[in-house]
């Protein structure tokens, strides 16, 4: 059995292929998907597909219609989704994500640093599991197929 794995998060370091090497490791049967991880390519698929837009707000609506469209395909894919929080960046399509697993009734693994525990408390209690880091998000993975 292979599970697919939405990673809903900042695209700004590369705590996704971290967890990607861990996994396969391991040898856990994990697929990953999450949302486009080229920033460029996530802000200008917009433009791409729809040509040049008359303005700021317009090229980033447009990008935003394709981007949802992806995380959502993805998301209802998924059998688990993980939503890391972190103290470095806002976190608005984070927490948009979470909930949209939520209201999809997926299982959610919650990563968010202590620091963060009262701006997240509502969330953390809708939660799967929450934990500190993305390993432990991974052993609570691998815990499934003991």
């Amino acid at each position: 059995m292979e599970l697919i794995v939405y990673l809903a998060g900042q695209i700004h370091d590369d705590w996704r292929e971290e967890l990607r090497r861990k996994a396969k490791e391991r040898g856990l049967p994990l697929l990953f998907k999450g949302p486009q991880e080229n920033h460029d390519r996530s802000d200008d698929i917009g433009e791409q597909i729809k040509g040049k837009q008359p303005g700021a707000v317009w090229r980033d609506h447009t990008a935003s219609e394709f981007n949802n469209l992806r995380t959502r395909v993805w998301m209802q894919k998924a059998d688990v989704v993980i939503a890391l929080f972190g103290e470095k960046y806002r976190q608005w399509n984070t927490a948009m994500d979470a909930a949209m697993a939520l209201a999809m009734n997926k299982p959610l693994i919650l990563v968010r640093p202590e620091s963060l525990h009262h701006p997240l408390k509502e969330l953390a209690q809708r939660a799967q599991v929450v934990v500190e880091t993305p390993d432990q998000a991974l052993d609570a993975l691998a815990y499934i197929f003991e």
